[in-house]
């Protein structure tokens, strides 16, 4: 059952009218049905076309919206999970194998949050621990030893911040899976597909190409946080929102980000099919025109590319 924000009411209340006609089975409620859904789409893209910062927040986050493993199950075929650090354990927060589309192998690497509680448990909310960007290292170096570009998918609140994960070198895990990121010889892709939560994200987010869907959300700090902070309160969340300047759209403006990945009217939670397809097709376009670039200038490009943003702010 999908979950309906406040500004989402409307269109809550024609889905309602909609279960209920559809319930009945009678034929002659079938134009009026019709009707209905096409008051629900005109409704659904005026409210996703002018959703604040806040909203997107929301929506970012929604329950329904697909997941890293939602996608990779949905794009990629024989996918080969791989697991562990090799120096301490394993991390389900974040998930890395190989894959194919259409015959084409990839290393794919990602945060995954969860789908219910069980699995949310399982993947610790998404929330990495230093063995999980131990194991995403070590998955990138091997993705250049077998010559395979990598797609990152990134979706998390941040890293984890328990005292174990600073025991064991949290900050010094995401820094290096950054100078991995850096100095891999192949095209490296990354999408962030919900939340993009500060150097938890940026730990995958380090690319050659970095994609945003377009309710999504990348971020040095939550609202919430910034509000307890700035205003010693979380009443300040929407106001936190504007200012941080996450939306995608925002990320794209300041060269944060190289490109938007549009959705559906109605969010990726609504259209997931649809969703994968889109996503599906921007990384085949953008792996085949990086896989022309020598890897040397693959290399330069990448470093001057995050150079620039160093020095612009």
């Amino acid at each position: 059952m999908i979950k309906y924000y406040d500004f989402e009411k409307p269109i809550e209340e024609i889905d309602l009218k909609i279960e209920k006609l559809e319930s009945n089975k009678d034929q002659k409620d079938k134009n009026k049905i019709e009707d209905y859904k096409k008051e629900r789409n005109k409704i659904l893209k005026k409210i996703y076309a002018n959703l604040n910062a806040w909203q997107k927040v929301q929506i970012a986050r929604h329950p329904n919206r697909p997941h890293c493993l939602d996608y990779i199950n949905s794009i990629f075929d024989d996918f080969i999970l791989l697991a562990g650090d090799k120096k301490f354990a394993e991390d389900q927060s974040i998930v890395g194998g190989l894959g194919k589309i259409d015959n084409q192998s990839f290393m794919v690497i990602g945060t995954e949050k969860g789908n219910s509680m069980e699995s949310r448990i399982k993947h610790n909310f998404g929330m990495a621990k230093p063995e999980g960007y131990r194991k995403s290292q070590r998955l990138m170096l091997l993705s250049e030893k077998l010559n395979l570009p990598i797609i990152t998918f990134v979706d998390t609140a941040g890293a984890f911040p328990g005292k174990e994960a600073e025991e064991r070198g949290q900050s010094e895990s995401i820094a290096t899976s950054i100078a991995v990121s850096l100095k891999v010889s192949v095209p490296v892709i990354s999408i962030i597909i919900g939340e993009g939560g500060s150097g938890g994200a940026i730990a995958l987010a380090t690319a050659d190409k970095v994609i945003m869907l377009e309710n999504s959300i990348y971020s040095v700090i939550s609202p919430e946080g910034c509000s307890s902070i700035l205003w010693k309160s979380t009443e300040f969340v929407k106001k936190a929102a504007e200012s941080l300047k996450l939306t995608a759209q925002d990320c794209l403006k300041f060269g944060i980000i190289d490109e938007i990945a549009k959705e559906i009217h109605g969010g990726a939670h609504r259209y997931p099919i649809e969703q994968y397809k889109l996503i599906k097709d921007i990384i085949l376009e953008s792996s085949k025109k990086l896989k022309n670039i020598p890897p040397d200038n693959l290399l330069k490009n990448r470093n001057i590319k995050y150079l620039n943003i160093t020095q612009n702010y």
